[in-house]
């Protein structure tokens, strides 16, 4: 995997072109080539960079702004943060976000100074109905391990799982036909889970714990994509107010 920051910049595209079977047969052919090991030793994570997208509408047009901050693992603290904001010319289709927010992810991420180690979304890596959730897409555009730790359940058909016990560490796997597609992990004593998920180049154990090292006492959603989305509102609000 390179570590050239050039990469992203040159792999962006417009998917607005691509219909919906379009954008199924580019999922079919991608998630076999999800890599589910550890590309970088989890000791030797030392940056983490979270990805969140909020939307608005102006004009009669659909706007977006997408914001990336990199943490330092070791302190938890912000070392940098971008944004891009768009217009947002594809539509809505279930199971096909990533076609939505890919361009603008990918504009932010070319931004960055410093390549982080691992990319976190608010989202889903394999947890998806065909394995390709924004975070295991995003990993074949970004060259870089990628993980979903999401607030919300996203229903897959046929997946299966139970709440995990109240305490903090304890999780379940959400399983389908035996194959496991994340974890529901609870991040602090008493509150509700994320649930985690393999992007690429990562395996379960490691995006379980990851979760849990990053989240601190002030909420149960890991401190990455907390700040990434504390950022999506604060320039959502500034854009709106021009």
């Amino acid at each position: 995997m390179g570590d050239e920051k050039s990469a992203v910049k040159t792999l962006c595209r417009d998917f607005s072109g691509l219909t919906e079977s379009d954008c199924i047969r580019i999922q079919q052919k991608l998630s076999p080539k999800i890599v589910q090991k550890n590309s970088i030793a989890p000791e030797d994570i030392r940056t983490v960079a979270g990805v969140d997208i909020a939307y608005w509408q102006e004009k009669g047009a659909e706007c977006a702004v997408c914001c990336i901050v990199v943490i330092d693992v070791k302190s938890g603290t912000a070392i940098e943060k971008q944004y891009s904001l768009g217009t947002v010319i594809f539509p809505y289709i279930p199971g096909c976000l990533a076609f939505r927010e890919l361009p603008l992810v990918l504009e932010t991420a070319a931004k960055l100074e410093r390549k982080p180690d691992v990319f976190i979304f608010d989202g889903n890596g394999i947890l998806h109905p065909r394995g390709m959730g924004l975070a295991a897409h995003a990993s074949f555009y970004l060259n870089s391990p990628t993980a979903g730790i999401a607030k919300h359940y996203f229903k897959v058909e046929g997946a299966e799982f139970t709440m995990p016990p109240m305490e903090k560490g304890s999780f379940s796997e959400i399983t389908k036909n035996g194959f496991i597609l994340g974890r529901a992990v609870r991040t602090q004593n008493g509150v509700k889970p994320v649930y985690v998920s393999v992007g690429n180049h990562m395996d379960i154990c490691t995006v379980t714990e990851l979760a849990l090292a990053l989240t601190d006492g002030e909420s149960h959603i890991p401190i990455p994509t907390r700040y990434a989305d504390l950022e999506t509102h604060i320039m959502r609000k500034r854009l709106r107010e021009r």
